[in-house]
């Protein structure tokens, strides 16, 4: 029976390259992002490369939308094993502005899609598994802004805080159906999203945007900004034999910008 991976915000950036990898592995990938246009593109690429794979267009932020994607994949590949809740904001204005001045319909949305998107993912992928009654594994997408919150970023970091809370409660829960649920935390990784990012900040601190890449930069250790495949790397352990003991836990893929 085919063993598959749903990824959702796979169709770009950090769940791209989360995709690609798992393919590697020789996982079936459910290509899920609210881009269709995105997934649809990346899955025809894993399957030129001779992965299955297939898109899915998905609101993380609809619950309905999550159960009914489990169960649409099911039926195409047969076995979930792998349930990556990768799918984030993708609207810069909304988590990139002041605290006071922050829009609330943006919080809102902001809110929605991270944290109850995360939250619905791991309730649709433990029921799955529960089911099949063999174990699975659940991988969240927090940050490094959940280990310790930013300026600018407060909705966002809050959201990322409570990743980490909901990675942790639900690996108490589900260690008993053999579920391990865990976490990546990326720190700065290039992406569309980042060069927003740090075109956002820069004008906000009055800064040229190199400035800003910059005084980022500085407070890497290893003095390089991590790319997606870095993080699908830590994905891939967890998604592998070697991480059956770990669960609950939040992993810094950061290059040593902070330390736990």
């Amino acid at each position: 029976m085919t063993k598959t991976a749903i990824i959702t915000g796979a169709g770009r950036g950090i769940g791209e390259g989360i995709a690609y990898r798992l393919a590697e592995n020789d996982y079936a990938i459910a290509v899920a992002d609210i881009n269709f246009v995105s997934a649809k593109k990346v899955a025809e690429n894993l399957k030129q490369q001779g992965a299955l794979a297939k898109a899915y267009q998905l609101d993380v932020a609809n619950r309905n939308e999550v159960f009914d994607l489990v169960s649409e994949v099911i039926k195409e590949f047969g076995e979930l094993a792998i349930f990556v809740n990768n799918a984030g904001v993708t609207f810069i204005d909304s988590f990139i502005d002041s605290f006071v001045d922050s829009n609330p319909s943006d919080v809102e949305r902001l809110l929605d899609v991270n944290l109850k998107g995360t939250y619905w993912g791991i309730q649709a992928a433990a029921k799955q598994f529960q089911k099949q009654g063999r174990g699975g594994r659940i991988i969240n997408a927090a940050s490094l802004a959940g280990v310790e919150a930013s300026a600018l970023q407060s909705a966002y970091s809050a959201s990322k805080f409570a990743i980490r809370g909901l990675t942790q409660a639900a690996a108490k829960e589900l260690a008993k159906d053999k579920i391990t649920v865990n976490a990546y935390d990326p720190g700065v990784v290039r992406t569309p999203l980042r060069d927003a990012i740090d075109q956002k900040t820069a004008a906000i601190k009055g800064l040229s945007v190199e400035k800003q890449k910059e005084s980022v930069l500085k407070e890497i250790a290893l003095g390089r900004e991590a790319t997606p495949k870095d993080v699908a790397e830590v994905v891939s352990w967890l998604s592998s034999p070697s991480a059956n003991y770990i669960t609950g836990q939040s992993i810094l893929v950061d290059g040593g910008m902070r330390y736990q």
